[in-house]
């Protein structure tokens, strides 16, 4: 049987297995990891990607064989803690995936790993601690003032020592808390239209903590073209969880959220997500984590991240009026995100930008 050198079909993702004893059976993931492995050795497409494939061709390379068959296994470790589930291999890059007879999935790949380690109590405890956003989010917007100032770059006294026991570089920037939370803010708001358009907006963890004017400025848009809209925040999406290889954490969060958030569908509001990485979490990764759960399928179906929306809506009404011209002197830069691009819905915060009059815009995809 002949083997196509490459996939000219749009990818398709399978669901993952996690649930199946094999998905953790070190000697199956082993012999996996081997297999994909050697043929991205082959192959090379992603060197340019993130970590992962520089430090895996590096091992190759540096063997004593030049192959992978001189690499132990203990070294692919670097490699997965190397990947950040960005999904850009999967979805521009390897020619594998499915429906070539291959059948790669890295990302899923690393976070089967990932699930192994968690299992065999490898994972990291301080990670852990600092994936529980919602726990973490409630604590320290209560001593905001006291959390901001230890986590400035500037600080001298608390950074080298968050450095030394978190493993957090001391000149990252980290996320500041508020007072009051974006769901604290908009409490008691009975902002109603008479709008047949309806939405419920899942501002996330992030926008509900460390960005609660990111939610604010939603509720102006909303607000300025008349559609009736509400919040509603329950817990986080799961991605830090996912990311840790967490995923019946994922699962219980997926559910909870997908069950709540079924009243708001059924009574015709669309799901709006603000943080790229949450809306890949709730149309992607929760339908193929619990691909049997219909209220999960529902909210897939029913989600929309926020840019993805706003230019249909904008172009489907002739809204575009309603913006003004930007200065012609100021260049905008925008950064599209990696799990912008793994929606696959094209670039829409480009394409909403590009709605404004006189805009010069720089966009960075990587």
């Amino acid at each position: 049987m002949s083997v196509k050198e490459g996939s000219l079909g749009a990818p398709i993702r399978h669901p993952v297995d996690w649930e199946n004893p094999e998905f953790v059976d070190e000697k199956l993931l082993d012999d996996e990891m081997r297999r994909v492995f050697d043929i991205c050795h082959g192959c090379r497409r992603c060197f340019n990607l993130c970590e992962s494939f520089p430090k895996l061709f590096d091992l190759i390379d540096e063997s004593k064989s030049g192959e992978l068959d001189s690499v132990e296994s203990k070294n692919f470790k670097d490699v997965v803690d190397a990947c950040t589930l960005c999904d850009m291999c999967f979805l521009t890059k390897c020619p594998y995936v499915p429906p070539h007879e291959f059948n790669l999935d890295f990302p899923h790949l690393m976070l089967r790993y990932r699930v192994l380690e968690r299992k065999n109590k490898k994972s990291s405890l301080i990670d852990d601690q600092l994936t529980k956003t919602d726990r973490n989010g409630k604590f320290f917007s209560k001593f905001s003032n006291l959390a901001n100032w230890s986590t400035k770059t500037s600080n001298k006294i608390t950074r080298p020592v968050m450095e030394m026991f978190l493993k957090i570089d001391k000149e990252a920037d980290l996320p500041k808390f508020y007072k009051d939370t974006l769901m604290a803010m908009v409490e008691n708001d009975k902002a109603i239209t008479t709008s047949k358009e309806k939405v419920v907006i899942f501002p996330t963890c992030f926008v509900n903590y460390n960005n609660p004017n990111l939610g604010l400025v939603a509720k102006k848009i909303f607000q300025k073209l008349k559609i009736d809209h509400q919040f509603f925040y329950d817990v986080c999406c799961g991605m830090p969880q996912l990311e840790g290889g967490d995923i019946q954490s994922v699962k219980e969060k997926a559910e909870s959220t997908s069950s709540k958030l079924k009243q708001y569908i059924d009574e015709g509001y669309k799901v709006i997500s603000i943080v790229p990485s949450c809306s890949l979490m709730i149309k992607y990764e929760w339908p193929l984590l619990i691909p049997d759960s219909d209220n999960i399928k529902y909210l897939s179906n029913n989600t929309y991240d926020i840019c993805e929306y706003l230019v249909k809506y904008i172009n489907n009404n002739s809204l575009s009026n309603l913006i003004k011209p930007i200065d012609e002197n100021e260049t905008i830069t925008l950064h599209i995100s990696c799990h912008s691009r793994a929606q696959n819905i094209g670039q829409k915060a480009t394409e909403l930008l590009r709605l404004i009059p006189k805009i010069k815009l720089d966009v960075i995809e990587r």
